[in-house]
């Protein structure tokens, strides 16, 4: 969407806050020998409490309120009987609706004990969200996030997820403009003013792209590599933007 009043701006900083509040209490509340389900229904309650819904659940009846995916799964993840693992590598997604806004953010962490390799995986993916999302402004071309997101990844030894996108957002779940992780000379166009976008990248410590389940849900890494990622509902300003999915 674009922001065409500062009604739209304070109801997309509104379930920002709540998606954010969500990540970080299932972040507080999780440990090993829960049950995804049981992580997945902490997180229904805060969004519930906040006036909000799960918005896949909502508009695709994905079944469950939020997405969390372990070690090789790392997208779409469908909360069930799994149990987490102490040195898990967990991805919380969540993705919720209020008043007709839609906000979406994403954590990649792992369950103690911590090791230095994912630790680290998860700190790079983390700051190359952040460097993008430092760069874009009015003006700027939307292929030079994924000119960044490449560069950030190989600097830290890493691949980006190719086939996993950011996209626009704010009144349904996957809007226009799709941004592809990768940099695309061709791609002549520009963020605007307004925009409501996504920011996330997935960084791989081996394979470049993922592979649809069974279940028609869970994204997988076809190898034995991990990989995280993290994500921002942002709005794009004439100057730096604003990140909505904070608490």
């Amino acid at each position: 969407m674009t922001i065409s009043s500062e009604q739209d701006i304070d109801g997309l900083q509104e379930i920002g806050r709540i998606v954010a509040l969500t990540i970080a209490e299932m972040k507080r509340c999780v440990q090993a020998g829960m049950t995804t389900k049981e992580l997945d229904e902490i997180g229904e309650q805060v969004l519930r409490s906040n006036g909000a819904v799960s918005a896949p659940k909502k508009v695709f009846n994905f079944p469950g309120h939020t997405c969390i995916s372990l070690n090789r799964n790392i997208a779409h993840g469908i909360p069930g009987s799994t149990v987490i693992q102490a040195g898990d590598l967990i991805n919380v997604d969540v993705c919720a609706e209020k008043d007709g806004y839609i906000a979406d953010a994403g954590h990649s962490f792992q369950i103690p004990p911590y090791t230095h390799a994912i630790t680290q995986l998860c700190q790079h993916t983390h700051n190359t969200m952040m460097n993008v999302i430092s760069a874009l402004k009015h003006g700027v071309r939307i292929n030079e996030i994924g000119r960044i997101m490449q560069a950030e990844a190989a600097r830290g030894g890493y691949k980006v997820i190719q086939n996993l996108c950011s996209h626009g957002v704010g009144r349904a779940i996957h809007e226009s403009p799709e941004i592809l992780p990768v940099y695309n000379k061709h791609d002549k166009r520009m963020l605007k003013e307004g925009m409501v976008i996504t920011i996330e990248p997935f960084l791989s410590t081996g394979a470049d792209y993922v592979v649809e389940q069974s279940d028609g849900w869970t994204l997988r890494l076809p190898d034995d590599s991990l990989a995280a990622q993290h994500e921002h509902t942002i709005i794009i300003t004439k100057d730096k933007p604003i990140i909505v999915t904070v608490a």
